[in-house]
């Protein structure tokens, strides 16, 4: 398991804490998440965020907990909060130790004491659940280290066992008291909440807690305690909460918060004590609730023990947790239709991202029935030979701006197939669809999709970004590359050879055999620039784009390549020289005009250099692929990709998003993470590719 010690002690070092963010989630597309400081720094950080049917979307409900402490006249808070000029407590919380597995928990000194508190989401439900537990401690336990179950009784036992001091501070009482302060915010998660006289501040007492409905189209909220809670009503609007990270991107960032009262909960040394905020009616048996939970996540963890096992020692650890953070992009939307988010906090459910991490999230993980269904629902939704760019909320009005996506089906059934999966499966959801695909694409279809007469594809204009390059400034594309672009017809060569062999297997024809090999001479005449020795970007209006971008890459690295084995080399020698960084490929070389160091600042600024030399992590997967087919010497490249790959991810899954793979880094060092804390190809290749290395 893998334990993030702080400073020494914490409290007086804030800034690391506020920049190291957790998260767990419903598989509901719901989730909980903060800084380990458990002060919020974006508008997203939540405890309860439910992904909602009605309305719909992902909405803060519960933002926080003010959680404190109380021995006699002291109170020891264990979150804080930013308002404009200070913190709020200024004695800010002494965490000494943070792990995430099977669970967030936070280990605290306090008074001589120490407590753990840890946070978890029920699956499947709107139901949070957090448990503290308060013990004495040694008096050199600050900082704490060493490895936690997740489970607190546990946890304070390994802790006593361990103690070679011998000795505790002696506490006056044996009767402490949690106080927790709840903060609501009831609001879409893309916003911010305001003081408002729509608010509805009524309460209703119940058996340790109380129920709100804030606004009647919004479900209630239930907050309980296990036992001998009692709720005293104080309704209050707190003002200007402020979310640093929010400034820092350029949008609004100061909140306001409703305080519905205080619960106090009396608590013994040595017992646990749970606390409930649920979308469900009053939740009960909190203690069985946590236990059933508990189990399912240390099941998950045996499982995960048993696909590490494999592996080299030193690259198990971080498996595990790549393992971990890879569940929780896998969901079932409200209508029950299988996916994947596609990063956290802010993205939804993205149909070219779930493709390109589907492998690594669920084939290589030996969870092929889920990749299964989420390949057959995807089918679905095919439209003109298309499928959802971005799938609605409400599943209505998805989105189908992407070329690419498509093509990416062609490649993730490869490699279902590639870990066990078979074509009686493929035969009876997912060959209609890709049929279709192939039929469409060649006699056209919207977007100016549309196969010219030398096989090659074309795709869209200067003005309608349909590739994953796609940001756009004042409604223009960044990166225009409408026309021939370089990996959709590196996808479209691999999606007609797959599915010429398809169309043998089941004695069909789809299109002229000679096509393929039309494309794959077309591919070299149109984007080979023999001088550089490498793949121009996208042919249009008659002129190749000879900007350097990793686009190029994926002409090695699928299944079928349309490139001769020098070009091939040449290819990868290019990339590794000016694209390859620690964290991954950047998207545009370094020496480009346009090149853009660092991605921070509003969002025009960020997304003037999304695609213009930042780093993407997700393509690395690629970039070892295409090593181990076309390096001269592929047992080096092996060697020189496991050990980038150990140095990346044991520097990383301690930073940003704990135990998990950021969206981006910026293309200059020292390549700071930026953008989703977890984005689900960033884990998902990063996962597959540990397995490519694996294989002779």
């Amino acid at each position: 398991m893998l334990d993030f010690d702080l400073p020494e002690p914490s409290c007086l070092y804030p800034q690391h804490a506020l920049e190291l963010e957790w998260l767990d989630t419903n598989g509901r597309g719901g989730y909980a998440g903060s800084t380990v400081m458990n002060c919020h720094t974006r508008k997203y950080h939540g405890l309860l965020v439910a992904n909602l049917d009605r309305p719909a979307g992902r909405h803060v409900m519960l933002s926080k907990f003010e959680d404190s402490l109380a021995l006699g006249k002291e109170e020891h808070f264990l979150s804080c909060h930013q308002y404009p000029g200070f913190f709020f407590p200024q004695a800010r919380p002494c965490l000494s130790n943070f792990n995430n597995d099977p669970a967030p928990c936070f280990t605290y000194s306090v008074g001589g004491m120490m407590v753990l508190k840890t946070i978890m989401l029920l699956e499947d439900e709107d139901t949070l659940l957090i448990r503290y537990v308060v013990e004495n401690s040694p008096s050199n336990l600050i900082p704490l280290k060493g490895t936690f179950s997740g489970n607190p009784l546990r946890d304070m036992n390994a802790v006593k066992k361990s103690s070679s001091a011998g000795k505790t501070q002696k506490i006056s009482s044996n009767l402490l008291m949690l106080r927790l302060r709840p903060f609501l915010a009831f609001r879409g998660f893309h916003g911010l909440a305001q003081k408002n006289s729509a608010f509805s501040p009524e309460t209703v007492s119940m058996k340790n807690g109380f129920e709100i409905q804030p606004y009647p189209e919004m479900p209630p909220l239930f907050i309980t305690a296990s036992r001998e809670a009692k709720f005293f009503p104080a309704p209050h609007w707190y003002l200007n909460f402020e979310y640093g990270q929010e400034r820092a991107r350029g949008y609004d960032w100061r909140e306001d918060l409703f305080h519905p009262g205080i619960i106090e909960i009396p608590i013994k040394k040595g017992e646990a004590m749970l606390v409930a905020a649920s979308l469900r009616t009053s939740p009960t048996g909190l203690e069985r609730k946590w236990g059933k939970e508990n189990r399912r996540r240390l099941a998950l963890r045996e499982k995960d023990d048993f696909i590490t096992v494999r592996f080299a020692e030193e690259d198990r650890e971080n498996l595990r947790q790549l393992l971990r953070a890879a569940r929780q992009f896998l969901i079932r939307t409200t209508t029950g239709r299988p996916a994947v988010i596609a990063g956290y906090h802010w993205f939804g459910d993205w149909g070219r991202d779930t493709l390109i991490s589907l492998p690594g999230l669920t084939f290589c993980c030996g969870q092929e029935e889920v990749g299964m269904a989420i390949l057959a629902s995807l089918g679905r939704h095919e439209k003109d030979g298309l499928l959802p760019n971005y799938f609605a909320p409400d599943d209505e009005d998805n989105a189908y701006n992407s070329v690419d996506a498509s093509l990416w089906y062609f490649w993730a059934v490869q490699q279902m197939l590639k870990y066990g999966g078979t074509w009686k499966k493929v035969k009876q959801d997912l060959w209609p669809v890709m049929k279709n695909i192939i039929k469409k694409f060649m006699s056209g279809t919207i977007y100016g999709i549309y196969m010219e007469d030398n096989g090659l594809l074309h795709s869209g204009d200067e003005g309608t970004p349909l590739t994953w390059m796609d940001a756009q400034v004042g409604g223009r594309p960044v990166t225009p590359r409408g026309g021939i672009a370089v990996e959709i017809n590196a996808l479209w060569y691999n999606a007609l050879c797959f599915a010429g062999e398809l169309a043998r297997a089941s004695g069909e024809v789809l299109f002229p055999p000679d096509l393929p090999d039309r494309v794959k001479y077309a591919f070299r005449e149109t984007f080979w620039i023999a001088e550089g020795a490498y793949l121009g970007d996208v042919y249009a209006g008659g002129v190749l784009d000879s900007a350097l971008r990793p686009n190029q890459i994926f002409a090695l690295s699928l299944p079928f390549s349309p490139l001769t084995p020098t070009q091939a080399t040449g290819v990868l020698k290019r990339v590794r020289e000016d694209l390859l960084t620690p964290c991954g490929l950047r998207t545009l070389a370094p020496g480009d005009k346009a090149y853009r160091e660092r991605c921070e600042g509003d969002q025009d600024q960020r997304d003037s250099a999304y695609h213009q030399g930042t780093v993407w992590p997700w393509l690395l997967a690629a970039f070892g692929e295409a090593s181990l087919r076309f390096a001269e010497d592929r047992e080096e490249a092996r060697l020189f990709l496991l050990n980038h790959v150990r140095t990346f991810l044991r520097q990383h899954l301690g930073t940003a998003g704990l135990g998990t793979v950021s969206e981006i880094f910026d293309g200059d060092p020292p390549h700071a993470p930026r953008g989703c804390i977890s984005q689900a190809w960033s884990v998902g290749e990063m996962i597959r590719l540990n397995f490519l290395l694996q294989e002779r």
